[in-house]
């Protein structure tokens, strides 16, 4: 009977967790997309005044700030670009990540340690001082354009900064340690003889890699994507400080409209429809792999 009631209260802990930092916060944001503008403090309206005028409250909700989301294709350019954006690093990040983990459970066991910390060592480092130093190195004129012109492979500046590819470079490098270390973790635990059984069955290299490599690795690569496209399609810092005033990501509308226009039901619509798009789909993708794994 103890041991059941201690099994209960482990498993409430995380619900208990989930729902004060993200059921709250949430409900909280959706209060704030459903309010109107106000020049107030907060700058919304209604406000939660008790359970006493629940009704004056709920009558004072609207969906004007989701209505004007579909009106203005700002956002909706925007939430395409981001998502263009964060889609493409992901796919770098993976053509990067697959390799360099593979490489690392190929090496010595002695030297795989050394390398996962080579992988993570710039966390090490400050986010924004790590952007920061590739405006350094992409600028006209920096750290890359000198050594390209001094290798002779241009003649003239690149200018890459404050460009969607500037974006990109920054985003993959950033988030690359996140699709290398789910990889590698996977790739570590592979069983080894099942590669050597089909080697001696007469498979080829890269079939032995398409048909026992790949699915095998499957779930490190999903998680991932994940890790890199969900952050990347909020991400605020690169897109204002590599990429310029052209390279419009949805991070950056949210960010203006709490900040400068001070619109935060706005806002808030902003932030909600973004975690929809994100949570939805996962959601989808974990119920079909469940439903996957009971037909097995």
């Amino acid at each position: 009977m103890r041991t059941d009631r201690r099994a209960r209260i482990a498993a409430l802990a995380p619900l208990l967790w989930l729902a004060a930092f993200f059921v709250l916060p949430f409900l909280m944001v959706l209060r704030m997309s459903l309010s109107d503008t106000a020049q107030a403090v907060p700058p919304y309206a209604p406000h939660w005044i008790g359970f006493g005028q629940i009704r004056e409250f709920l009558a004072g909700l609207d969906v004007e700030a989701f209505r004007l989301l579909w009106e203005d294709s700002l956002y909706l350019n925007a939430f395409l670009t981001a998502i263009r954006i964060a889609g493409t690093a992901t796919l770098i990040a993976l053509l990067i990540g697959f390799p360099l983990a593979y490489a690392i459970t190929r090496a010595p066991k002695s030297w795989q340690n050394l390398l996962v910390l080579l992988v993570i060592l710039p966390f090490w480092t400050s986010f924004l001082i790590r952007v920061y130093a590739w405006i350094a190195i992409l600028r006209p004129e920096g750290v890359l354009d000198r050594v390209l012109i001094t290798i002779g492979l241009t003649s003239e500046p690149l200018r890459l900064l404050n460009t969607e590819t500037a974006v990109l470079i920054g985003m993959v490098y950033s988030y690359l340690p996140f699709m290398v270390l789910p990889i590698y973790a996977v790739l570590e635990k592979m069983d080894r003889s099942l590669i050597e059984a089909a080697a001696d069955l007469g498979a080829k290299p890269l079939t032995r890699f398409l048909t026992i490599t790949i699915p095998l690795a499957k779930p490190g690569i999903l998680a991932g994507c994940f890790l890199v496209f969900v952050p990347g399609i909020g991400e605020f810092v690169i897109p204002d400080l590599l990429g310029g005033s052209e390279t419009l990501m949805i991070g950056r509308v949210l960010w203006t409209e709490f900040f400068s226009n001070r619109d935060w039901p706005l806002a808030s619509a902003v932030a909600v429809s973004l975690l929809a798009f994100v949570i939805l789909p996962m959601m989808l993708l974990r119920g079909f792999a469940g439903r996957k794994e009971t037909a097995r």
